[in-house]
């Protein structure tokens, strides 16, 4: 029982040793200002990092030191353990003239390796508890954003808030031409952010609560941003959520963290955290600039303007998967270049690309575009149907058709 005492008081040292370490961090980054300065990270991987990444939040502050605390605790029970059992064998080992004992029962003993693992389990479970509860509760958040995951990108919503009614998605803005394909190595260098940047951020301001509600229109995906602590599924017809709130200013990096198909390794997330005052000029900038991408849909656009314009959607949303020439991917993705839908009456495309289609032939189901504006749509049908060896008799598709297919 004495050893049993010492061991508990050993790891009541480690546990407010622990508990100190959150407000250390917290003068620190005070003291210090932006996250990089405060503590050396970049908001990504670290080349030969060991250890969690440098927390950025109240949250993550807390899971880096229940971190620690386990595992000072694990180093504990493995030290003692076999310190004491490789001390008997050396010591009372037979060459010795040792015989062993011949007792049953021991009541000290069948109390301590009772008590003594309760306690431990007891001691680590209270907080990490505290902080698991701590995670979950998403009220009072300042800013509500939706994120929606799909193949292979991530769409941002803002609902509630400052920035109410933006809307973007966000794509892997690495070249191709880094990255290369198998068999055939990269043509460019590749940057420090390869495959760690998007051609649209997340913003956000600091200090502000800020809940994630998650979902995904084809299948599971993960948001996740290590230096906030924040990793949640992205269920196609479930709503989740989740909350992170900044004490740094700075960009933080994370991936699609469920394995999503085979562009999963391109799928990443990058949120900024700006001052007040840079997240409403953000605001501003971002509205201004979302109105004037905003395009009459009751305008009557030329064929050429359309296809011009329906190429760059492509390009950008749909080429993944169907491939530059319009072939897809055998035993995956539909092929568009001669495809009964394409070629046939527009208003099947158009509800495919508003409601997505399950045909059973393909094992991942087209996903919804509902998130396209109507210009949008109307351009990249109109651009299919007249691509490749595609010719539609009916080979346009105005925005305005669009708008009456959503109703």
């Amino acid at each position: 029982m004495k050893h049993a005492k010492r061991l508990q008081a050993l790891m009541l040292g480690l546990s407010m040793l622990a508990a100190g370490m959150p407000a250390w961090a917290a003068e620190t980054a005070a003291s210090t200002g932006t996250y990089a300065a405060a503590t050396g990270g970049t908001g990504g991987p670290i080349a030969n990092e060991l250890n969690l990444q440098p927390p950025a939040t109240q949250i993550a502050t807390e899971v880096y030191s229940l971190h620690n605390w386990m595992m000072g605790v694990c180093l504990v029970i493995f030290v003692a353990v076999f310190g004491v059992m490789f001390y008997s064998i050396f010591k009372h080992r037979k060459s010795l003239g040792h015989k062993p004992a011949t007792f049953h029962e021991s009541t000290a003993v069948e109390v301590a390796w009772t008590i003594v693992p309760f306690l431990i389990v007891i001691g680590m479970a209270l907080p990490a508890t505290r902080t698991v509860v701590g995670m979950k509760d998403t009220s009072n958040a300042d800013i509500t954003i939706k994120v929606t995951g799909m193949q292979w990108k991530w769409g941002y919503d803002y609902l509630k808030g400052e920035g109410e009614g933006i809307s973007f998605l966000s794509n892997l803005s690495t070249p191709r031409a880094q990255v290369g394909a198998p068999g055939f190595e990269p043509t460019e260098k590749r940057g420090d952010n390869y495959l760690m940047e998007v051609d649209n951020e997340v913003v956000v301001p600091v200090h502000r609560k800020v809940r994630m509600i998650t979902t995904a229109n084809d299948v599971i995906h993960s948001w996740s941003i290590p230096a906030f602590a924040v990793k949640q599924d992205a269920i196609p017809g479930f709503v989740r959520d989740t909350w992170f709130k900044a004490e740094h200013t700075g960009t933080f990096r994370g991936y699609c963290s469920e394995l999503c198909g085979k562009e999963h390794a391109f799928m990443p997330i990058v949120v900024r955290v700006v001052t007040d005052a840079e997240y409403t000029a953000w605001v501003d900038g971002k509205k201004k600039e979302m109105a004037a991408l905003a395009d009459d849909p009751n305008k009557t656009w030329t064929i050429d303007e359309l296809k011009t314009k329906g190429e760059k959607v492509y390009n950008t949303n749909c080429v993944v998967c169907h491939q530059p020439n319009g072939k897809g991917v055998p035993a995956a993705f539909a092929a568009l270049d001669g495809s009964e839908v394409v070629n046939g009456p527009k208003a099947e495309q158009i509800n495919v690309l508003l409601h997505g289609k399950k045909s059973g032939k393909y094992p991942a189901e087209m996903p919804a575009w509902k998130q396209l504006s109507d210009t949008d749509i109307a351009a990249v049908i109109t651009y299919t149907r007249n691509s490749w060896s595609n010719k539609a008799a009916e080979n346009i598709v105005q925005p305005a058709e669009v708008v009456a297919a959503r109703k």
